[in-house]
């Protein structure tokens, strides 16, 4: 167990920060999931926006790799591009 304040403070404030970011992250995947279910493509588009940012904040806070977040984003995007198609 901590001996220190600062340390009892710090596992607080990881577990907070921990919580956050795994609804961030959770909730970015449904996103995704639901993004690639849809069929109609400007609803897709709307979404993709959505997505897209989604995932750019999730690789800014460093939760995602920011190489991840860059091939998702390409993926889903060429995805969206395709069911005009």
């Amino acid at each position: 167990m901590a001996n220190h304040k600062s340390a009892l403070k710090r596992i607080r404030s990881n577990e907070a920060k921990r919580v956050l970011n795994r609804y961030q992250h959770k909730s970015t995947r449904t996103a995704i999931k639901k993004l690639r279910a849809i069929t109609d493509k400007t609803a897709a588009q709307d979404l993709l926006k959505k997505v897209s940012s989604m995932l750019d904040r999730l690789a800014k806070k460093s939760i995602i790799h920011k190489n991840k977040a860059a091939n998702n984003k390409s993926k889903l995007t060429k995805f969206v591009n395709a069911l005009g198609a």
